[in-house]
């Protein structure tokens, strides 16, 4: 396989594009040289097959839609429910501003539902990330425990899956008051 990370990392991106337009099922390595804008053939010099390019790009995605820890919401306030309530608005802004990122994720999850390997490796991306806010939580002194990440974990999955695919169902709801109530319930104030 051939190794330019530049050219590689324009191709996963590429891909997400597709994924998040055309679903899985449009995800061809045809379609992802055309959305690159590189000579047919190239993605199939960069990924064994195809779902050598849908793990890579989920990996990818979980990448491109992590808190960044320099983020000024998360260096600002000492640990607190008003620290935690920042980071989760941090998180919904970076999946807002990403919403094809996340569009590609959604169809990957879709796809897991078909293709074991897939499953397999989005299984355990996904719980390496979990397992990882946990652990970032608890390590940090932010208020509550690890079902206190879990229950953030869901409930801002849920609030970010209606934002990004039907976002009129919360309309008529403050998602920064959403999110807030979402920490304080969490840790039970």
């Amino acid at each position: 396989m051939v190794q330019n990370t530049e050219r590689r990392i324009a191709l996963v991106d590429a891909a997400i594009e597709v994924l998040a337009r055309d679903g899985a099922r449009g995800l061809t390595f045809r379609a992802v040289d055309a959305e690159a804008g590189v000579p047919k053939g190239t993605a199939s010099n960069y990924f064994a097959n195809r779902d050598d390019l849908l793990n890579q790009v989920g990996a990818h995605i979980h990448r491109k839609l992590a808190l960044d820890p320099a983020d000024p919401a998360a260096t600002q306030l000492p640990p607190s429910p008003e620290l935690l309530t920042e980071l989760m608005r941090a998180l919904y802004r970076i999946i807002s501003e990403d919403r094809t990122g996340w569009l590609a994720l959604l169809e990957l999850r879709l796809e897991a539902t078909r293709r074991p390997e897939l499953q397999a490796a989005l299984t355990k991306t996904l719980r390496d990330n979990l397992r990882l806010n946990v652990e970032g939580h608890h390590g940090s002194g932010m208020p509550g425990d690890e079902m206190t990440t879990v229950l953030l974990y869901y409930a801002m999955s849920g609030l970010i899956l209606e934002h990004l695919t039907v976002p009129e169902v919360l309309s008529s709801y403050d998602e920064d008051a959403l999110i807030e109530t979402f920490v304080q319930r969490s840790i039970g104030t």
